[in-house]
């Protein structure tokens, strides 16, 4: 079980007071709070061995770069990727996203399909949409139904040949929905098809296996797993790795440059063109260990009783309706609510002024808003080092917004 108190003493930023009161911060989904041995580690990097990677033959470059790898080799074997070199840095899940769809540019034509689902964050939509206004390709969508899951046999029917890459997220951001990605990886590759899973908002929370689940591309953010903002990470197979081009051209990604052709470096370097985000990469790996120590099935199963609790003290509250999977056990800790006819956003503000953070709005997820005929939802997002009683304080602060605006 968790200690978490110890826990919460690691994180500074809990310790602190807005508007006067205890900070309650249910934003997790958005992004993390980061614990003191991520801090510090990224004031080590710069203190110590800052220097640029890969091309210095002096000490502190060849610190760097050993730390630099050494913290590829940790997330390789976190999400239990074959080879390091299918691990590529990135500057986050939307830049991987474009990474990708930029390459398939190049192996598409007018006819092919390209499927997202119903559930996805506009950034697994938007570079989708605008690959299939450069190809001609057409963009297909799995529906889903009033529990906010996807529609499995509709998925088979628009499923064929024609489909070249189905984007789809491991989570819903909006919704707290666990997709069944495996049985749509499984049914995907028999028609060839590439599967690129989003798993922004499944990393925090689960650990991936990307073997097991035989995905072709898997992409993520440190920012939501306790790691420094403007980092992440996409997962490629080899065989996808050397289908695409390069997404930028420039330094460390080149063999050999003369002005009447380059060639291009062996990968994961073909990827990752110029100085990159050396202390985000090193300390990526640094916020993957920390949660390795806390363990994954002891912040899966005491998020789940944070789900468990707060879903059955926020239905207490009278006109509330949470959107989303009835089942819990088909959704992560976030609850997506609104309450009668009040706007989110009023609920939002008021609840802040108590010290509480929530995220109001479409979250990045109109379609989703559309659906549902609403402008957006309350959303309380949990993490390991929440707790019960912060739960207690949300509900409350929420009666008091309600009773305020009704």
């Amino acid at each position: 079980m968790l200690d978490i108190q110890t826990i919460r003493a690691q994180f500074p930023i809990l310790s602190q007071k807005v508007n006067g009161k205890p900070l309650v911060y249910f934003d997790n989904a958005a992004t993390s709070q980061k614990p003191k041995v991520v801090i510090d580690a990224i004031a080590s990097y710069y203190e110590e061995i800052n220097a640029n990677i890969h091309r210095g033959v002096h000490k502190l470059s060849q610190l760097a770069t050993d730390a630099y790898e050494i913290s590829r080799v940790k997330i390789q074997n976190h999400i239990n990727a074959k080879h390091n070199y299918e691990v590529l840095f990135t500057a986050g899940t939307t830049h991987g996203i474009n990474l990708v769809s930029n390459g398939f540019a190049s192996l598409l034509k007018e006819g092919d399909e390209v499927m997202v689902s119903a559930l996805e964050h506009h950034s697994n939509i938007v570079p989708w949409q605008m690959l299939c206004e450069r190809t001609g390709a057409k963009l297909t969508i799995i529906p889903m139904d009033e529990n906010g899951e996807l529609i499995f046999s509709e998925f088979e029917k628009l499923l064929s040949g024609k489909t070249k890459i189905i984007a789809v997220n491991h989570i819903s951001n909006a919704l707290g929905t666990i997709n069944p990605i495996k049985k749509i990886i499984e049914k995907a590759h028999q028609f060839g098809t590439a599967v690129l899973i989003d798993g922004a908002q499944a990393t925090p929370h689960v650990k991936p296996d990307v073997q097991e689940l035989d995905c072709d591309f898997y992409v993520f953010s440190g920012h939501k797993i306790c790691g420094p903002t403007g980092t992440g990470i996409l997962y490629g197979k080899e065989e996808w790795l050397n289908k695409l081009p390069p997404y930028q051209g420039g330094g460390e990604m080149i063999k050999e440059v003369t002005f009447e052709k380059t060639t291009y470096a062996e990968l994961p370097h073909k990827f990752e063109a110029g100085t990159p985000n050396i202390a985000g990469g090193i300390v990526l790996g640094t916020a993957i260990d920390y949660l390795n120590e806390v363990g994954f099935d002891n912040i899966t199963k005491y998020e789940h009783e944070l789900l468990e609790y707060g879903t059955k003290r926020l239905s207490e509250i009278e006109g509330l309706k949470i959107y989303g999977p009835k089942s819990l056990d088909n959704k992560t800790s976030v609850i997506s609510f609104n309450v009668g006819n009040i706007h989110p956003y009023d609920i939002g503000t008021i609840v802040d002024k108590l010290g509480i953070a929530v995220r109001t709005g479409h979250h990045c997820a109109q379609p989703i808003m559309n659906f549902f005929s609403i402008p957006g939802t309350i959303r309380a997002s949990f993490s390991f080092y929440n707790t019960k009683e912060e739960i207690d304080a949300l509900v409350e602060a929420v009666k008091k917004a309600v009773t305020m605006l009704s």
